[in-house]
């Protein structure tokens, strides 16, 4: 049997070492080298590569040759290992009857008796033309598109292929990897497939389709089409087939079918049948030739044939190319601009068979599956070329945007009248089209115009090889029949690996759930949504009632945030961040002046309503943004002038070609800054955190800024703030922005998501924009929460190491101080997210308390905690949220608050209990976290910084005692500035080692 993790580990390097030496062959042989020159200069001038990427067109074709050079051998193994061919050119197990191995040594002796001037991979092409002559075979040795013919290894590479195939091991002498498998079973090749190359992994985005989802989606494409159109005229396609999931379940179910309709057949004819109505095309072409000999022995399997020779000779209907470019314009398909004439586009790729790909793509299907690419396009000439023929192709666009469009194209259009059914489309995509910019003209154009039926979200469920979040698409190539779509939202994830993911909870709820609207489980819940939803972007997919609640707050704004800010976006990056951004200390110690320094203020500054202590950037800039730098700044930057000027922009032009001084930043957009205040937010987060500025800071890209008009108040950005940074507002952000990160990949690839709070978002200008602002606006809740943030940020250990001793007593004293201003800051955030569910409308009555009526809070007391924390002792819940945020979890409500507050609070519980819109955002995934750092660390830090400039201003830098990081601790405890360890290590502060 086959050892598939030895086989793929040593394949591996074994593809690596002859990816080297097939590499070699092409520097040196210059007639290997101008005829790949040649096909990469025909393929740029065509469009489908960039001129300069030669060196990317090269190493593509390199590895290709030499995964099939290696290919090539696992299918002659299979065939010899299994019985199924005569001959043994390889190796093979031994047997009672047989000695393989020998047999073939024998036969590789005689062969080079006959042509002594050969050497091994002279052998091998042999072997592979041997093979190609049997029945089926042919197509997968091509001479005309099989690279291995074109680009070969050296004897001296080949002979070490043909010693891996030949190894036998030490202790047994049996063969190392054996092949035999008496259900000739071929999934080993679609994991050769997806791990074989790392470079073919990226550059194809390879993944499997697991099995239990295959069958899903054919279930509800192929299974109706048959229904539909009959047995003797359905057709499917994959056109992005990879090795062969979609293909050989689909050749199973229409054999079975032909089976049961012609029960005294020929079953080698039905075999043929199936065949001939199943489609691939993939990019990959090594991919193709799995998918062609995994149907290869499929169906010599079920027409019960043990050799080749002998058995039918079949034909398949699969073809290495470009889906998204090859084929003739097909009836329906205005969308996709083809030029006029011959197309350009056929053919550059020795692999490709135009005529194959003009038969396959040329006509339309009743079944058309797929699991398209979840990556963007590298090369951007092709890009480019993609962006002209698919409308549906937007911004930073992803592959499975005009995949959508193409196979839904592809699928046999409807007409008005029965006699003129369309076909079936199921897909499995990546979900950032609903939610990220680039999928608006997918959603608003082009989905409206087709008859979608289903929208599944598969984000949740543990899908093997999907790191990706997913959704499964099913539609009809039609215009829309019913008003309302079945949606499956998803409202919890895998929270670990399970054991066989065909049955784990996520999924085993959506097959059980996707038949029956209405049915809602602890995973998801299934609805006939109303189809405008999803005419509209963004989507919001969430389960439980939450895209209904997210549209209800949407409907609830008197006016978006668009209309009312001026701008929301980035300010400013630098290009260089290692160069501009540096500590304040080196800065002076390079002698750039104060007034040429601006804080930089990062996503990960803008935490709680504050901006925490950033490092300044050099800011080569007047006071009125004009570019004109001091001569300090111009003296710091001198050196790293070159480099600068370089900087390549977005557009790939330099700095100084895109009419930039070479010390400015990338980007500074100075009306932003113009006006002091601005509302600056983390871009990636894990809750929404939005935080006023008064200005005289820049912001890097990870802090975009919403500037509203010139003339506004600090009163009117504070009353947007307490918005941004409610409950509610994090709720609809989340349903509209796209998650970033934080779902936990495991060994399989697959996503888990133990904590939901954990995840991170995208927080983009463009969602914002949409964010819906009620009539009335919280102002006094926010003006006290901002007081206590400033108050706050005024004891920070960094303000109190400024200009005073920094005693042990006043760092305890500023302790308590940030504690009862963190304290009160919680309870007042408790009251506006409260206050602001009765401002969208979600509550009848306003159930915030007077703010004299408001005790102090500490991490745990809140309501939603409370109720984490009942459930928690009943054994209903499992979570890390308190032990992650340092506090304990409560039952009972504290005697010491005051009867007012407790009966509020507990009427605040009721309503999480009885109230569906208010459970759903009285989650910990939209309560704000209180990520404040440790006081401990900001003391430290803020003491070694303080003993860094009392060193530097004591001109005894740098004194070699000094050095010591034992004399740095000596120093404070002999100055009595600090009665604790300082505990510097072997890291000592910067410039002290």
């Amino acid at each position: 049997m086959i050892d598939e993790t030895a086989l793929r580990e040593g394949l591996q390097k074994l593809l690596a070492a002859t990816e080297a030496d097939i590499h070699t062959r092409v520097e040196d042989e210059p007639g290997l080298k101008q005829a790949l020159e040649a096909r990469h200069k025909a393929a740029a001038e065509a469009g489908r590569t960039a001129p300069g990427a030669w060196l990317a067109f090269r190493d593509e074709a390199v590895t290709q040759a030499a995964v099939h050079w290696l290919l090539g051998c696992v299918f002659v193994r299979f065939l010899e290992d299994n019985d199924l061919v005569d001959e043994v050119w390889i190796a093979g197990p031994k047997t009672e009857e047989r000695d393989r191995l020998n047999e073939a040594l024998d036969r590789r002796s005689i062969w080079y008796q006959q042509n002594q001037h050969g050497n091994d991979a002279d052998y091998l092409l042999n072997v592979f033309a041997q093979t190609a002559e049997l029945p089926g075979m042919a197509g997968l040795f091509d001479r005309v598109h099989n690279p291995l013919w074109s680009l070969e290894p050296t004897g001296t590479q080949a002979m070490k292929i043909l010693q891996f195939f030949q190894a036998r091991d030490e202790a047994t002498s049996e063969l190392r990897h054996d092949f035999t498998d008496p259900d000739w079973n071929t999934r080993f090749l679609g994991d050769l497939y997806q791990n074989l190359s790392e470079f073919a992994r990226k550059r194809y985005a390879l993944c499997q389709t697991p099995g239990f989802v295959v069958d899903f989606i054919l279930d509800r494409t192929l299974t109706p089409a048959l229904d539909v159109f009959g047995l003797e005229q359905t057709r499917l396609i994959d056109p992005t087939c990879g090795s062969g999931h979609f293909l050989l379940a689909a050749f199973d179910q229409l054999f079975a079918k032909w089976v049961e309709h012609e029960p005294n057949e020929n079953p080698r004819l039905l075999a043929q049948r199936a065949l001939d109505a199943v489609c691939g095309v993939d990019l990959n072409p090594f991919a193709v030739e799995i998918a062609e000999f995994r149907l290869l022995i499929a169906a010599l399997r079920v027409c019960g044939a043990k050799r080749l020779k002998g058995a039918p000779n079949f034909t398949f209907q699969l073809a290495a190319g470009d889906s998204l470019l090859h084929g003739p314009p097909l009836k329906g398909e205005s969308a996709i601009q083809r030029p006029t004439g011959d197309d350009p586009m056929e053919c550059y790729f020795t692999a490709e068979d135009a005529d194959a790909l003009r038969r396959i793509l040329g006509q339309q299907y009743h079944a058309v599956v797929g699991n398209p690419p979840y990556i963007n396009v590298a090369d951007p000439a092709l890009r480019e070329t993609y962006r002209l023929r698919y409308t549906s192709c937007h911004g930073k666009y992803q592959l499975s945007v005009p995949f959508t469009e193409r196979c839904f194209h592809i699928a046999l259009r409807g007409g008005d009248c029965a006699d003129e059914p369309a076909g079936f489309v199921g897909l499995i995509v990546s979900n950032a089209f609903m939610k990220r910019s680039f999928g608006k003209k997918l959603v608003e154009n082009h989905i409206p115009v087709w008859d979608l039926t289903h929208v599944i979200d598969t984000s949740g469920a543990y899908l093997p090889g999907h790191g990706t979040p997913t959704a499964i698409l099913f539609g009809r190539n039609q215009l829309p029949v019913a008003n309302t779509v079945r949606a499956v939202r998803g409202i919890r994830g895998e929270t670990g690996v399970p054991d066989d993911p065909a049955h784990a909870l996520v999924w085993s709820a959506i097959v059980a759930q996707v038949g029956n609207a209405g049915s809602e489980s602890k995973w998801v819940s299934v609805a006939d949504a109303e189809r405008q939803g999803f005419t509209r972007h963004p989507w919001s997919v969430g389960g439980g009632g939450a895209a209904e609640l997210f549209g209800q707050l949407s409907d609830a704004a008197a006016q978006c945030l668009g209309a009312v800010a001026d701008s929301i976006g980035i300010t400013s990056f630098t290009l260089e961040d290692d160069i501009y951004i540096l500590p304040e200390r080196a800065a002076r110690m390079h002698r750039v002046r104060s007034e040429q320094l601006r804080g930089m203020v990062v996503g990960d500054a803008v935490r709680d309503w504050q901006i925490a202590p950033v490092d300044p950037a050099v800011f080569p800039y007047t006071q009125d943004f004009v570019p004109l730098p001091e001569p300090s700044v111009l003296h710091y930057l001198w050196p790293a002038r070159t480099n600068l000027s370089q900087n390549r922009m977005f557009g790939g032009e330099t700095k100084i070609e895109a009419g930039l001084q070479w010390y400015e930043f990338g980007r500074l957009t100075s009306s932003k800054l113009r006006s002091p205040l601005s509302i600056v937010f983390a871009f990636v987060s894990t809750d929404n955190q939005f935080a006023l500025d008064r200005g005289g800071r820049v912001f890097k890209q990870s802090a975009p800024v919403i500037k509203l008009a010139s003339d506004s108040r600090e009163d009117e950005h504070l009353e947007l703030v307490g918005l941004l940074n409610s409950s509610a507002g994090c709720f609809w952000l989340k349903q509209s922005c796209y998650p970033k990160g934080g779902d936990h990949v495991g060994d399989e690839g697959a996503r888990v998501r133990p904590e939901m709070w954990d995840v991170y978002f995208e927080f983009d200008g463009t969602k914002l924009k949409q964010f819906p602002l009620p009539a009335k606006r919280p102002l006094e809740l926010t003006n006290l929460i901002q007081t206590e943030a400033d108050a706050h940020s005024t004891v920070s250990p960094d303000r109190i190491c400024t200009g005073q001793i920094p005693t042990a007593a006043a760092l305890a004293d500023a302790c308590s101080r940030a504690a009862d201003h963190l304290a009160r800051m919680i309870a007042l955030q408790e009251e506006l997210d409260w206050q602001v569910y009765h401002l969208y409308g979600l509550l009848e009555e306003d159930l915030s308390l007077l703010p004299d009526e408001i005790p102090t809070l500490k991490l745990g007391e809140r309501p939603f905690e409370t109720v984490m924390a009942r459930q928690m002792a009943a054994g209903e819940l499992e979570t890390t949220w308190f032990e992650r945020h340092g506090s304990t979890p409560i039952t009972e409500l504290p005697a010491h608050w005051p009867e007012r507050y407790r009966r509020a609070v507990e009427r605040r519980l009721e309503i999480i209990a009885t109230n569906r819109d208010i459970a759903l955002i009285e989650q910990p995934e939209y309560k704000r976290r209180w990520n404040l750092p440790k006081w401990e660390d900001l003391e430290q830090k803020a003491l070694e910084n303080w003993l860094l400039d009392r060193m530097e201003s004591a001109a005894l830098w740098p004194d070699p005692e000094l050095k010591s990081c034992a004399r740095l601790a000596d120093l404070l405890r002999r100055e009595r500035l600090y009665d604790g360890n300082l505990g510097v290590t072997a890291d000592a502060p910067r410039g002290v080692q």
